[in-house]
C-alpha cells in the first residue's frame, strides 16, 4: 500500500479520533500522542479505503516524518520501474495476459468487427460502465466494514449495524449505531453514507 504523505488517513486512539487529515499530520499527532504515555490502542485508517496504515513510531517527530518521506520516494521509484519495464505499447499501456475459453467462444470472438482483442476490451468497458454504481457500493460498504470491525467490534447493536449497512438501510443503521462513542459513530456514519448514496440515480 502506498504511504504517499498527503493521502488522507483518520487516526483513532480507542474510540477517540485522534487527527484525520494527510498521512503526515496524522502520523506527527499520534506520535505526539504515543510519547505522551498513551495507552489507548492507536489505529491509522486510510480514509477512503480504511485499510489498516502501518507506521513506524521509533525516535523522535522527525524521524518517523524521514522514514515515511524515504518509503514514498522508494515506492514512486519502484512504481516508475515497474512502468519502464512493462510489456505492450506504451501510448495505450497495453498489457498481455492469458485468456483460457471454450472453443466456442474463440469461434465467436474471432467472427466479431476487430477481433478478440477489441471485443473483450468492449465487453469490459461495457461491464464496468453498467457495474460501476455496485462497485462503487461494494467498496463503500468493505471500507465502513472495516472501519468498524476494527474499532466497534465490542458496541452494542454492532452485528445489526453491519446488516442495516450490507442491506442499505440508513435508518435501521443510524438506530443501531446511535449509542456508540461520538468520533466512532460520527465515522461509521460517515463512511456508511457512501454506501448509501452509492449507485443512487
Amino acid at each position: 500500500m502506498s504511504t504517499d504523505l498527503t493521502r488522507t488517513c483518520v487516526a483513532f486512539a480507542g474510540s477517540r479520533c485522534l487527527e484525520r487529515g494527510p498521512l503526515a499530520e496524522v502520523a506527527a499527532a499520534v506520535k505526539a500522542e504515543l510519547d505522551a504515555g498513551s495507552d489507548s490502542g492507536v489505529l491509522i485508517f486510510d480514509d477512503e479505503t480504511s485499510e489498516p496504515v502501518e507506521v513506524d513510531f521509533r525516535g523522535d517527530a522527525e524521524d518517523v516524518l524521514d522514514r515515511l518521506a524515504a518509503v514514498t520516494v522508494a515506492s514512486e521509484g519502484a512504481e516508475a520501474a515497474v512502468a519502464r519495464r512493462s510489456p505492450g505499447r506504451p501510448k495505450l499501456g497495453v498489457v498481455a495476459r492469458e485468456v483460457t475459453l471454450l472453443p466456442r467462444h474463440w469461434e465467436w470472438l474471432a467472427a466479431q468487427p476487430g477481433g478478440a482483442s477489441v471485443t473483450l476490451r468492449k465487453l469490459v468497458e461495457e461491464a464496468r460502465k453498467n457495474g460501476s454504481g455496485d462497485d462503487a457500493r461494494r467498496r463503500a460498504q468493505e471500507a465502513a466494514f472495516r472501519f468498524m470491525n476494527a474499532v466497534a467490534g465490542n458496541e452494542p447493536g454492532f452485528e445489526d449495524a453491519v446488516r442495516a449497512l450490507y442491506a442499505n438501510d440508513a435508518g435501521a443503521f443510524d438506530e443501531r449505531v446511535a449509542g456508540w462513542p461520538d468520533d466512532v459513530r460520527e465515522h461509521a456514519t460517515r463512511l456508511a453514507e457512501r454506501a448509501f448514496g452509492a449507485g443512487a440515480s
